[in-house]
């Protein structure tokens, strides 16, 4: 086959961006002819893909949405694929991967009643619509249940729904391995041996809670904040949470490492890692958490915050929120005397569970759809 991956822009350290190449990377390897258009890339290419950077025109995001599907209606035909698949939402697709919550459904419950009649509202709910509304053909991958019934009753939306199991990568390591990485990531930054570790993994600071994350920490008791580092690993611009360590009086132990290939490395040295987000659609760093025996802090409106309660490797904050509640879950994820359960019973969960074949399900998903395309 012949298939035509469309992405808006790619860097490395995105979660939906790195999905995307690994998908196409199992079609590739089932002999299947894969060309990536986006358009941006950063970072290097990947020597078996085709890779066609389209450029980004435009003063605002919607303006080069615009451009960029312009440019699309007359070169995806010219390409003559005979499947294309997108990683954002946009019309022609025949199967789109989805990393993000229901758009309608979120203005609903988070905007007042004026914010449809902007043109921002009328774009992006234009786009949602070529997918989701009544009669599309396009098959939708998605990672977790909780927006299917949101789509359905936002949209009508048919049974064109496949839920794929997460893609943490398969990690084994021996005791004697976590305690080298341990001892060596606290000598690296000039830390104690008996130093905590908590980690925040993420590129998007705001919306997955790294305000939550520090005024936890400020919060911890002067003996143990006194002992206590936080590693930020993500690609997002820290100003304003730079400004807010220094008010909190915590700019000493928090660390901003910017995005990182070696982040499972930091998350098999530390000793919890933290995720207190408002919105995460899926969150596989939490996946990743249970498969380096990492105890995790997690609120329930994460999409994989389930494996955390169902493996019993960490502490799911409820909703809604509450700072207070946030704060004493860490004091108690750092002294608690359940700290070997929580690590132990991610690894256990890790080795039973089903947490490693999402792209090989999506590659099967993309075949079914193209054969039944053409067959059409």
């Amino acid at each position: 086959m012949k298939l035509g991956f469309i992405l808006f822009d790619y860097f490395p350290f995105g979660g939906l961006q790195r999905d995307c190449v690994k998908i196409a990377r199992a079609c590739a390897k089932r002999g299947h002819s894969v060309t990536l258009l986006t358009r941006t890339w950063q970072g290097e290419r990947p020597p078996d893909l085709n890779v066609e950077v389209c450029g980004r025109r435009g003063f605002s995001n919607m303006s080069r949405n615009r451009n960029f599907l312009r440019l699309l209606e007359t070169r995806i035909p010219a390409l003559g694929f005979d499947g294309v698949v997108g990683f954002n939402k946009m019309p022609g697709l025949d199967v789109y991967f989805g990393a993000d919550p229901c758009y309608i459904a979120r203005i609903r419950r988070t905007r007042p009643p004026w914010y449809p009649w902007l043109p921002r509202y009328r774009h992006y709910a234009a786009l949602e619509r070529t997918v989701f509304a009544p009669g599309v053909r396009t098959q939708i991958m998605l990672l977790t249940p909780q927006e299917i019934p949101i789509y359905k009753q936002t949209y009508g939306t048919e049974d064109r729904f496949h839920l794929l199991p997460p893609n943490a990568p398969r990690r084994t390591f021996l005791s004697e391995e976590q305690t080298q990485m341990r001892r060596r990531v606290r000598l690296e930054n000039g830390w104690l041996e008996s130093t905590r570790l908590l980690v925040f993994v993420g590129s998007d600071f705001k919306r997955k809670g790294l305000d939550r994350a520090f005024r936890a920490l400020a919060a911890l008791p002067v003996e143990i904040r006194s002992n206590t580092q936080l590693a930020v690993l993500g690609q997002s611009r820290p100003g304003r949470f730079e400004r807010l360590a220094r008010e909190l009086d915590i700019s000493s132990q928090v660390h901003f490492l910017g995005g990182r290939h070696d982040a499972p490395d930091w998350m098999l040295a530390a000793d919890a890692l933290v995720h207190p987000a408002y919105s995460e659609t899926a969150g596989m760093v939490l996946v990743e958490a249970l498969t380096a025996g990492l105890p995790v802090l997690v609120t329930d409106v994460c999409g994989y915050a389930f494996h955390i309660a169902k493996s019993g490797a960490g502490i799911v904050l409820p909703s809604p929120f509450d700072q207070s509640a946030c704060n004493r879950a860490l004091l108690e994820l750092l002294t608690s005397q359940r700290i070997p359960e929580w690590r132990a019973n991610g690894l256990a969960y890790a080795a039973k569970e089903d947490l490693y074949s999402c792209h090989e399900r999506a590659a099967d998903i993309i075949e079914e759809a193209v054969r039944r395309k053409k067959s059409l």
